[in-house]
């Protein structure tokens, strides 16, 4: 059973040894990770997984991917299977997928991936190229059935969504859905919620950043839809914004030991939050964020403390 002392013993040998090889990297004893159901199937996942965006794009468009090696096997290692990627993310997918491949990891990822080849400012999509688009991430991903595809940013949902709606039929995709991460499109994103037989939807949500909660949560939650949680962290907004400052001695009470895990806990603990998916490209940063996953969450009144503890500070 893994204990906060060992936790925090392994986080701190991890931090000071961030080149250590993969086999030093399994810092739990045990995995036992809070998890949420998917509402349609009742499948469970750990409500904390890996984006790939931001850092983790910059660094698999670099000729030296041993990090990103580095922080899958954290995260595998650690209990963690939901990887969230896009062909978008530049070559993040594709190197993501050869490193899984190559680890022979494959089918115990949870794989979520997305498509859209309508053009900018609302395009027309060819289905043709969105078909192709859909087999080179299988080609990437090396899974067939593919767990997630969503429609990107709601790019041109009445061409792209009866081709991953087929697939699904065809037993090629396991779950499907959109996403948005703009607050002016989220009166769109609620009318797919209600018009398309989705599994799952991806939002943005953080502490300071809180106005999906306002509908497009508690309408995943009413119809049963799942969700992945986008840029938790504001990017790195938030960690500007809290600076040197000590994480609050009462958020200790619920498992949170640092600000990665102050912000994840906070995002986890709505109750229509499937997996919250920050992107890193440092196993430490791995490891900090999985241990979000561990103990409990916070309660509605322990939730407004943390937010009155945010609110209260300088926007970065």
């Amino acid at each position: 059973m893994l204990t906060r002392r060992t936790y925090l013993k392994n986080l701190a040998l991890l931090s000071a040894a961030c080149a250590m090889p993969v086999e030093l990297l399994r810092a739990f004893e045990t995995s036992e990770l809070i998890t949420r159901a998917i509402p349609g199937s009742g499948e469970k996942l750990p409500v904390v997984g890996l984006g790939s965006s931001a850092t983790f794009r910059q660094v698999a468009q670099s000729e030296d991917i041993s990090a990103l090696r580095n922080v899958l096997a954290t995260m595998f290692d650690n209990g963690g299977t939901v990887f969230d990627t896009a062909p978008s993310y530049g070559a993040s997918e594709a190197v993501a997928g050869q490193i899984v491949q190559d680890s022979g990891k494959t089918d115990a990822v949870f794989w979520a991936t997305k498509v859209n080849v309508a053009g900018r400012g609302g395009g027309k999509a060819d289905p043709q190229r969105a078909r192709e688009q859909l087999a080179q991430s299988f080609r990437h991903i090396g899974k067939d059935p593919i767990d997630l595809i969503q429609v990107h940013n709601l790019a041109d949902l009445e061409t792209q969504m009866p081709i991953i709606e087929e697939m699904k039929a065809d037993g090629r995709i396991r779950y499907i859905g959109t996403t948005s991460t703009r607050t002016s499109n989220y009166p769109l994103l609620e009318k797919a919620m209600r018009d398309y037989p989705l599994d799952f939807v991806g939002v943005d949500y953080a502490i300071d950043n809180r106005i999906s909660a306002e509908s497009v949560l508690p309408l995943a939650d009413e119809l049963g839809i799942a969700t992945l949680i986008y840029v938790p962290f504001g990017r790195s907004r938030l960690f500007a914004r809290v600076g040197d400052m000590e994480v609050p001695e009462f958020a200790r009470e619920f498992g949170a030991e640092t600000w990665a895990q102050f912000f994840l806990k906070f995002a986890a603990a709505h109750p229509a939050v499937t997996t919250v998916t920050p992107a890193t490209s440092q196993a430490r940063h791995m490891l900090d964020n999985m241990g979000a996953a561990l103990g409990r969450l916070p309660d509605e009144s322990e939730q407004q403390r943390m937010i009155e503890v945010i609110d209260a500070l300088p926007q970065a």
